[in-house]
């Protein structure tokens, strides 16, 4: 079994198409079907389903594809080692964020880090909160920041930095908006603009309410936090976002009140994989987040 071959293989199974899989690669359809044919003969069995220049995965060939990305994450991780072994300052940073973290802290953190460490580069991933767990767990990416930070995962292990307050954020034109404190139970009868139903900044909102005894009516979603925050701002709704997105500043036409009763908050932090060393220049990084949070803290109290 040949590298080349496991390449092959996965760029077809990937894209269900010998054509298309030939274009990406640069080589001709021909050697790569004659590739795939050597590779199944010498494992004794049918990875696809031909059909015509189409193909779809067996269920042996998917359990293989499994298995072989897992492999071919592990050989890059090597050769990655091996280029930042005699110098971890000059590698590359492979991480994930949510686009909760993505206006403030994620950039904060990256420019602290660079103006130590200027030849370091920087590969992010944005993605939903369990988008980012599973891409961690399969080896696509090494770290991710996320917020509430997992803690009780058997394949990832989880480093909070900090923990910060989720507030309300209303139309200017809302009638509590003059006020500098709010009790939850005061939106009952609002409009919410909420993520979708499969994020986790959702479960945490909707598990607030109903805590004190409501179902937060949701009459519009956004994918993202600038998203939500334009709809607040185009007076369809309220919502409750974590504070740090607001940081650089409040959208015109809303009011942002902080103190909000019960007070929700929610941790913020770094995951990386239990079963797997950090590259080099990963670790270098992960060490400096915890020890920048920190020092940031301290300044802010």
């Amino acid at each position: 079994m040949e590298l080349r071959q496991i390449k092959y293989f996965i760029e077809v199974a990937r894209r269900e198409h010998m054509t298309e899989a030939a274009l990406e690669l640069h080589v001709a359809q021909s050697a790569i079907s004659r590739q795939i044919f050597n590779l199944e003969a010498e494992l004794g069995v049918n990875l696809f389903i031909r059909e015509g220049r189409n193909v779809r995965l067996t269920p042996i060939g998917r359990i293989f594809l499994e298995h072989m990305e897992q492999a071919i994450h592990v050989i890059d991780d090597a050769k990655q080692i091996i280029d930042e072994y005699t110098d971890p300052e000059k590698g590359t940073i492979h991480i994930g964020f949510p686009s909760s973290l993505a206006t403030y802290i994620l950039p904060t953190a990256v420019s602290a880090f660079r103006e130590q460490y200027p030849d370091v580069k920087f590969h992010l991933n944005q993605g939903s909160y369990y988008e980012l767990k599973e891409a961690v767990i399969k080896g696509e990416i090494n770290m991710a920041l996320l917020g509430p930070v997992p803690m009780n995962e058997k394949k990832l292990k989880g480093s909070i930095l900090f923990t910060e307050n989720i507030v309300a954020l209303l139309p200017a034109s809302h009638s509590l908006a003059d006020t500098s404190y709010l009790k939850l139970n005061q939106l009952r009868e609002d409009s919410f603009v909420l993520f979708p139903e499969d994020y986790v900044l959702r479960d945490l909102i909707t598990t607030a309410c109903r805590q004190i005894g409501f179902d937060p009516a949701v009459s519009f979603e956004g994918q993202d936090i600038d998203a939500i925050k334009g709809l607040v701002s185009a007076g369809l709704g309220v919502s409750l976002i974590p504070e740090v997105t607001l940081v650089d500043n409040i959208p015109r036409g809303t009011v942002k009140i902080s103190k909000v009763e019960p007070n929700i908050t929610r941790t913020v932090g770094v995951v990386i994989p239990k079963d797997r060393k950090l590259l080099p220049t990963e670790k270098l990084f992960y060490e400096f987040l915890r020890e920048f949070f920190i020092r940031l803290e301290k300044f802010q109290n």
